[in-house]
């Protein structure tokens, strides 16, 4: 079993959703010399490639396409990144495919996971993404699961920011403080340029999420304060956001 202190998983629909939503996270880790995992149920091959589709390449070919991507993009951020091929629109849960997730789950032993948030009416997939996760967590504790490895403790887990938050029943409480390694994410984001019209809105989003966090955390109101993630995760048990 893996045994490195502050291992994070992220359990990732597509193989693009880790880089907007989780990146600065993920990068941060790895600066910090923690192991970072990506965990990809899929490739997006048929919801989230559209300009591929219509360059008119095929089915494996888009799938070839969207690894590299997010192979390109994982290794920007100095994570790994495995992929289990579960299929798109619709991603559908079975025994089989949380069976596997219970498996990297031992394999990694996080101390943190991030995935989706439970509510997208326009992506079913990422609620089916959260429900996976939040389930093979649970059976991952579980002494008598037939799996490989040792069962776990309870590893916190956070939902990361949807696309159109305000539709997902979501609202941030822990800001993540990403300014040290957003060139990282920045170049993560352009390692997906089937995605190019997300690089500058996520790039907004953080300014935007950076602009809240200084009016509104303890330095503005002078109080003391703590900003590093370990100190957040500590104190909120639900979602996270990312900022610059």
């Amino acid at each position: 079993m893996t045994t490195e202190p502050g291992a994070l998983l992220v359990v990732s629909a597509h193989a693009g959703d880790f880089v907007w939503r989780a990146a600065g996270a993920i990068a941060l880790a790895a600066e910090r010399g923690q192991r970072a995992k990506v965990l990809c149920l899929t490739y997006g091959e048929r919801g989230e490639s559209a300009r591929a589709w219509r360059e008119g390449k095929s089915l494996e070919q888009i799938k070839a396409q969207r690894r590299e991507e997010a192979e390109n993009a994982a290794a920007a951020l100095g994570a790994e990144i495995e992929f289990l091929d579960a299929g798109d629109y619709p991603l559908r849960q079975t025994d089989e495919l949380v069976d596997r997730i219970v498996g990297v789950y031992r394999e990694v032993n996080p101390s943190v996971v991030l995935t989706h948030p439970l509510t997208d009416p326009y992506n079913g997939d990422h609620p089916a993404a959260a429900r996976m996760a939040l389930e093979a967590r649970v059976l991952a504790q579980a002494i008598g699961y037939p799996a490989p490895g040792e069962p776990l403790g309870a590893p916190p887990v956070f939902f990361f920011e949807p696309h159109q938050p305000e539709m997902c029943d979501f609202t941030p409480q822990v800001l993540l403080d990403i300014t040290s390694v957003f060139e990282r994410k920045r170049r993560a984001m352009e390692c997906l340029p089937a995605q190019q019209h997300m690089w500058d809105y996520y790039t907004d989003l953080a300014r935007r999420r950076g602009v809240q966090l200084k009016r509104n955390a303890g330095p503005n109101l002078g109080l003391t304060h703590d900003t590093r993630a370990e100190a957040y995760m500590r104190l909120y048990p639900q979602v996270t956001g990312e900022l610059s």
